[in-house]
């Protein structure tokens, strides 16, 4: 598959060939919604903790005697009930993050890419790290894409005069193909990838010779090799 490649005057300059196993699966809604709730999970710090009663300082003591005072008996002044005392069911540290086969893992992003390309939210940029490093000149350049609310500017490498450029602009995130990821792709509504970005992508996401499914040419001409052959039996 192609998809054309616009300069940052927004002129459409050539085509980029796009290999499907990355830009042209059918999506996997359920797989992308697990990658999405796992990066989130895996994204807590979970270090909220706090004291119980028996960690609270002080309390040793019996407040009272047992009996004979008219109040209510009492054990400790760290009780929970007590002010200052310990808290029940409050939050101790432990780790949210969850695991996820690398397959399902892959398949996520594929989808994610597939999805945005499926609804032409992809747009190839070349000279992208031509653009001088300013908030205006960086502003200017993507006002020549198609309108969107947000974009996330993939580069190949880090870019200096791309990622200065960008800093300032609201809705907008610069990020090097290597950490593409299921939450950012599908935060940002429009995916602008420089040129170079491309190859990048599909040697970390493509998948190899020997997974890959036959195209539907590959199966016909099979289908007539094996007619053939049984003819020739016959």
């Amino acid at each position: 598959m192609q998809i054309d490649i616009v300069n940052t005057s927004g002129e459409v300059v050539g085509q980029a060939d796009l290999d499907e196993t990355v830009w042209g699966i059918e999506p996997n809604l359920s797989v992308m919604h697990q990658a999405l709730v796992r990066q989130q999970a895996n994204a807590r710090v979970g270090t909220s903790d706090t004291k119980t009663r028996g960690e609270v300082r002080g309390g040793g003591r019996k407040p009272w005697r047992q009996k004979g005072t008219g109040r209510a008996r009492q054990g400790s002044i760290r009780s929970p009930q007590w002010r200052g005392g310990g808290v029940v069911f409050g939050p101790h540290p432990r780790k949210y993050t969850q695991a996820m086969p690398r397959q399902m893992r892959r398949l996520a992003i594929r989808s994610v890419l597939s999805a945005k390309v499926r609804d032409e939210r992809v747009t190839v940029v070349r000279g992208l790290n031509e653009v001088e490093g300013k908030t205006k000149a960086m502003k200017a350049a993507l006002a020549t894409l198609p309108e969107s609310r947000s974009m996330l500017v993939v580069t190949p490498e880090k870019v200096e005069s791309v990622s200065r450029g960008a800093a300032n602009l609201p809705d907008v995130k610069t990020i090097i193909a290597g950490m593409l990821n299921v939450r950012d792709a599908l935060k940002f509504e429009r995916l602008v990838i420089a040129e170079e970005a491309i190859e990048a992508i599909e040697q970390l996401w493509s998948l190899p010779e020997d997974k890959r499914q036959p195209s539907s040419w590959k199966l016909e001409r099979q289908a007539a090799e094996a007619s053939d052959r049984a003819e020739e039996v016959a």
